[in-house]
């Protein structure tokens, strides 16, 4: 006889809340009585603020005064804050900060150091208090009015103190990708002005940023003419005096190419110059990149995020963005927290029989973690054989390209999850041909040209952050390299020779010696 199919288990229903979880009030207000809860509302601004104290209830104690941003203005504030608190007879009071960029950092500290609980108000929830009560007339006075009923409705929200490794994480991780942008920005610039003084050039190569040679040709020679001139032997001469690689069929297409080039435009020569202004400023900025992503995997290695690395598709610089925008995984209850907080989800409209459910992707979201993990889900879906295949099943479908991104991201999120909070290599179909976290660093940092200490540094922390049954499983590959590069001669082979014993040793893995040949030592 059959057995009774198992029945699905059905997800719980949300609970419906009134308050945000983290900014209700009310427990402490009952436990002293409105009269006695005091609620400091800021408004703030580049170099001042506007401040105001009222009770629960919205009886103003002090009305709204000018605070300057200085140690003085703060001194006097919270002078004026403590006299009214004993006058009043407050005892509990809380500070509500409307968040402005990072104009409200300096209020925001000088009251949390002062001893107060801070709490930080969202723009949007000052606009919505603020409309219904002054429609058409926004003021300074105005705005603290409509803190103060959003602080009382529970939109004055406590934040989670900054974890340092978490926000170095994040500063850096926005400034590399920054800098890449700026970076794309001026490879366009480049062509656009190559074309003008090599008109066609561009098109002898599948990228001309991708090795040195074309580049530092049109820099040095800047029009066909001269390339002409030179020739082969001429171009090989200069390279060789510059001390570059010559790849001799890169420049026999650099010389055809100029036999038959057109005319540059009259302005050759300005354009000429800004090409190399714009490839000066541009390996500048790689070289930034470079430095920032030995960086980032320096910290990245110090947190359970450098788990994600066993995940194919996944590399040290995306990894360490999802840790800066994610920050401690302990703030998440679970995985759909994750894509709560990075809006991975669609808006939905509803009223009596109208419900529709599949509206775009919400729009007010942390977009920086959004970013982040769309970002990995695009690597997902063209590295990772498992994201690949059900890409394209969903593709096959009739899905739309944007759905099968937050599909994707939505499951990277849960598969995270697992890992990082379980500090496990979590067993799923999307790490069969798993990568293993130490032997990526590796490869990273040969990349990058890091120093022995550093590469040494960076491998000890990571090996700190793996379970204890995967020292066996990421010590095999390691082992295999070094045997490799014992029988290779070379820098790199010099490298690895010093690195992995250091390594294998931390994992616990012994290393086989070699048995001698048993011939007599000629010396």
């Amino acid at each position: 006889m059959a057995a009774a199919p198992t029945p699905k288990r059905r997800r719980s229903a949300r609970p419906h809340l009134i308050h945000k979880p983290r900014g209700v009030l009310h427990p402490r207000v009952q436990a002293v009585g409105p009269e006695h809860f005091g609620i400091v509302s800021i408004d703030c601004a580049k170099a001042r603020s506007k401040a105001m104290l009222a009770d629960f209830y919205g009886r103003v104690l002090l009305p709204p005064t000018t605070l300057e941003h200085n140690q003085a203005g703060f001194q006097a504030a919270l002078q004026a804050l403590r006299d009214a608190i004993a006058r009043h007879a407050l005892k509990d009071v809380i500070v509500a900060v409307e968040r402005t960029g990072r104009y409200h950092r300096p209020a925001q500290q000088a009251f949390a150091r002062a001893g107060f609980e801070v709490r930080i108000v969202h723009p949007f929830a000052t606009k919505q208090f603020r409309q219904p009560a002054d429609p058409g007339n926004k003021t300074d006075d105005t705005d603290l009015s409509a803190i103060h009923r959003a602080a009382v409705n529970g939109f004055g929200l406590l934040e989670h103190e900054d974890d340092p490794l978490y926000v170095r994480l994040q500063l850096l991780a926005r400034h590399r990708r920054s800098l890449v942008e700026k970076t794309v920005a001026l490879r366009n610039q480049i062509h656009e002005h190559l074309q003008a003084v090599l008109p066609g050039y561009s098109k002898c190569f599948d990228d001309i940023f991708l090795c040195r040679i074309p580049l530092w040709v049109a820099k040095e020679y800047g029009s066909a003419a001269a390339i002409r001139e030179a020739g082969v032997a001429g171009l090989t001469s200069r390279l060789c005096r510059a001390r570059l690689r010559v790849h001799a069929p890169t420049l026999e297409r650099i010389v055809a190419w100029a036999r038959s080039a057109p005319a540059p435009e009259e302005t050759a020569s300005i354009h000429h110059r800004f090409v190399c202004e714009l490839d000066e400023d541009r390996l500048s900025k790689r070289g930034a990149i470079r430095a920032l992503e030995r960086e980032l995997a320096g910290l990245l290695v110090q947190a359970p995020y450098v788990l994600l690395l066993g995940i194919p598709g996944i590399n040290v610089v995306s990894a360490a963005e999802f840790a800066g925008e994610m920050g401690p995984i302990a703030r998440y209850a679970k995985a759909r927290a994750i894509t709560g907080r990075a809006g991975l989800f669609p808006a939905r409209h509803q009223s009596d029989q109208v419900d529709r459910k599949d509206g775009a992707l919400i729009r007010c979201a942390n977009r920086s973690l959004r970013r982040a993990i769309l970002r990995i889900a695009d690597n997902l879906v063209t590295r990772n054989d498992h994201f690949r295949v059900l890409a394209s099943g969903w593709r096959l479908r009739g899905k739309d390209a944007r759905d099968i991104r937050v599909k994707v991201g939505g499951r990277f999120c849960r598969i995270a999850y697992q890992m990082v909070a379980g500090r496990s290599a979590y067993r799923h179909p999307c790490c069969q041909q798993r990568h293993y976290v130490l032997e990526k660093l590796i490869k990273f940092h040969n990349e990058h040209d890091s120093d022995v200490a550093q590469v040494l540094r960076d491998l000890d922390a990571a090996a700190a952050q793996l379970p204890r049954a995967e020292h066996g499983a990421e010590a095999a590959p390691l082992a295999e390299e070094l045997a490799r590069a014992r029988t290779k001669r070379g820098a790199g082979a010099r490298r690895l020779g010093e690195i992995l014993p250091a390594v294998l040793a931390k994992l616990g893995v012994g290393l086989i010696q070699s048995p001698g040949s048993g011939e007599t030592d000629p010396t």
